[in-house]
């Protein structure tokens, strides 16, 4: 690329330069190419390795041949430039010697990401990091079994299942998903030597089921705690309450008034839901609210009550702790850890009963339609029907 450019530049000279004087040309000097890794690595010998449980900087580096006073000194070049203790086990690294003399190692700190270690006066080191690409994708999905295998299947990467799980939180409920609801995604990727790094973006989204659709359009207005997705009308994506207070679970009883009681026995009414998740799960507050009740319930075992405002409150009960500080009178976030998952009271086994109250009286937290925040403003819904119109041109004709 860069002699295309040259000899497009030479051109350019002599065309403007016909018919005038010109003067003598000067060559240009070019610079010596620079390595990939700060050294030329074809004339050395490399022996690659991973680093062992419990190995430490310096136990690496004389284990690779050198002397503890030298090993010693390196470690001092790291300085700032490299924490040592954040050697992980499993990562690989490449020892390049010049005959038996370690000259260089690589460490692999991550997909991207590398350390070069100079083992030899001056001794120093370097960030190497691999060349990445950005890749723009397409994925279109239909619910056969459940949205992770159908994901996995369609080689889409579980970073953008969790993306999916944060942009519809509000307005999926992924405990419920069913046969041929289908997701249609166009999203951003940055990929190194044919991995993938991370899923960075998507920018539009949509869920169909049926008829219906819940498109998620991407428009970062800058807005301090503001949503970034909106649905064509320019309703945020984002609700005053999260659909669920847990993530990847699945329901083991729902919402009723004539529900047989596992341990008991009983009949009698269960006005809540029961995630089934192990023990230690984070479970979130799903909306702002403040704490009013710590505490153990008996059958309900260790339990957190939130009020959300004057219309709405919450319980989240069986808890095998509560977040550390939470106290009666705070407030809450949505989205914020309040306990862990667990079986204390009256249950057979790990799961979170979850409740939802709408002015004294109990619903189910299934079916319960929340309120939108802040709308899009108006200055702003010309941008957001330009990305609209591309992006959906942009998946149909996929």
């Amino acid at each position: 690329m860069r002699k295309i450019v040259a000899g497009l530049f030479s051109l350019l000279v002599i065309f403007v330069s016909c018919g005038r004087k010109t003067t003598p040309e000067i060559e240009e000097e070019i610079p010596e190419p620079v390595p990939e890794l700060g050294f030329w690595p074809d004339s050395l010998r490399c022996e690659d390795g991973f680093i062992k449980s419990g190995q430490t900087f310096s136990g690496l580096m004389t284990g690779l041949g050198m002397s503890s006073d030298a090993a010693y000194k390196l470690y001092q070049a790291c300085d700032t430039l490299f924490d040592v203790r954040t050697l992980r086990a499993g990562n690989t690294y490449d020892a390049y010697y010049r005959d038996s003399l370690l000259q260089y190692v690589v460490y692999n700190a991550g997909k991207v990401n590398r350390v070069v270690f100079q083992c030899f006066e001056p001794y120093s080191l370097w960030n190497a990091p691999r060349e990445t690409e950005y890749v723009q994708r397409y994925t279109d999905v239909t619910i056969t079994s459940s949205l992770w295998n159908d994901m996995i299947a369609h080689d889409a990467s579980p970073d953008l299942i969790l993306k999916l799980s944060d942009i519809y939180a509000w307005t999926v409920d992924f405990f419920g998903l069913q046969e041929e609801d289908r997701f249609r995604v166009l999203y951003g990727q940055t990929m190194c030597d044919g991995a993938l790094v991370s899923v960075d973006t998507v920018y539009y989204a949509v869920f169909s089921r049926g008829e219906k659709e819940i498109p998620a359009i991407m428009l970062d207005i800058g807005a301090e705690n503001s949503n970034i997705y909106w649905n064509e009308d320019g309703e945020s994506l984002k609700k005053a309450f999260l659909k669920a207070p847990l993530k990847f679970t699945r329901i083991s009883s729902g919402f009723s008034y004539n529900r047989r009681h596992p341990v008991t026995g009983q009949v009698r009414a269960h006005t809540g839901v029961d995630y089934a998740a192990p023990t230690g799960t984070p479970v979130m507050s799903i909306g702002d609210g403040t704490v009013t009740s710590i505490g153990n319930e008996g059958a309900g075992g260790n339990t957190v009550r939130i009020r959300h405002n004057s219309v709405y409150s919450t319980a989240y009960l069986h808890l095998s702790r509560y977040a550390a500080g939470l106290k009666v009178g705070q407030h809450v976030s949505q989205g914020e850890v309040i306990g862990y998952v667990g079986m204390t009271g009256t249950a057979t086994g790990p799961h979170l009963d979850f409740r939802v109250w709408m002015n004294g009286t109990p619903i189910n937290p299934l079916t319960m339609e929340s309120p939108s925040v802040e709308p899009l403003p108006e200055e702003y819904k010309p941008a957001l029907d330009s990305c609209r119109i591309l992006y959906r041109s942009m998946i149909d004709e996929m």
